[in-house]
């Protein structure tokens, strides 16, 4: 369950769209260099991830077992992209208020 879970029953009530929109229209307004920054953010996130993966598992079978996990547990994931999204879109609200 992810954090911002609760916000997603009516989430075209809250948002006027949903976070996928909601994060892409705060993208949109920021200026490229925060861009850049936010995305060199996320970039390292997922190398961190691939690299503690990798310490328990083949690193050249990462891609097959997310894919897996992401299908098996398709709503799940759903549900936590929302929550992900949300997370992105609030530190580039917070960035562009700085």
């Amino acid at each position: 369950m992810g954090k911002f879970d609760a916000l997603f029953e009516d989430e075209d009530d809250i948002f006027a769209g949903s976070p996928v929109s909601k994060y892409w229209d705060i993208v949109g307004q920021a200026h490229e260099d925060l861009r850049k920054d936010e995305f060199d953010r996320i970039v390292e996130r997922i190398a961190a991830m691939e690299q503690l993966l990798s310490q328990t598992h083949e690193y050249e079978d990462l891609d097959k077992m997310i894919k897996s996990y992401c299908l098996t547990n398709h709503m799940e994931m759903e549900n936590l992209k929302k929550s992900v999204y949300m997370e992105l879109a609030g530190k580039m609200v917070y960035r562009l208020g700085e």
